[in-house]
């Protein structure tokens, strides 16, 4: 029972042993563990507050990026209705040249059409009037006395031509 119950000088020297071991800790270990925890305590604050900065940097960078991006789309909007109006632009003025170019073909075939039409039309009409100077030349050079024989004779050099 001496355990529960003990005895004055022991709680003395025990007492004592306390007091001295806490102002040994209270004078030297005290300070370095409150002074450790002071900067624990800063370190996470200054952590924190860096977090807080990332975060919200990294906030205004998403939106950045997000205007970028927007931007990016609406740049590409840009160049691919430029190219649309341009391939348009080059389709019709194409269009406009060859069809340019098919009525300066066909006013040229038209005019040579047309050239060759009077070629064909003098060449014939020399021909009628070879044949015209044939006919009369035969025909003066039979009799001009006799009516019928002229008259066979032409109808005769008719039916020729219309042979050939």
């Amino acid at each position: 029972m001496k355990l529960l119950t003990p005895e004055i000088g022991l709680l003395v020297w025990t007492l004592l042993a306390f007091l001295i071991v806490f102002f040994i800790l209270a004078k030297f270990a005290w300070p370095a563990i409150v002074k450790g925890l002071r900067e624990r305590e800063n370190s996470i604050t200054e952590s924190l507050a860096t977090a807080e900065r990332v975060k919200a940097e990294m906030a205004q960078l998403q939106s950045e990026n997000e205007a970028l991006l927007a931007k990016a789309r609406e740049e590409r909007s840009q160049l691919l209705k430029e190219a649309r109006e341009t391939k348009d632009r080059i389709i019709n003025e194409a269009k406009e040249q060859a069809k340019t170019e098919a009525n300066k073909i066909v006013t040229e075939a038209q005019i040579a059409i047309n050239a060759q039409k009077m070629a064909a039309l003098t060449e014939v009409k020399n021909q009628v009037g070879k044949l015209v100077i044939e006919v009369s030349e035969k025909v003066l050079r039979r009799e001009l006395g006799n009516k019928d024989a002229q008259e066979a004779h032409i109808k005769g050099l008719v039916d020729e031509v219309k042979l050939n």
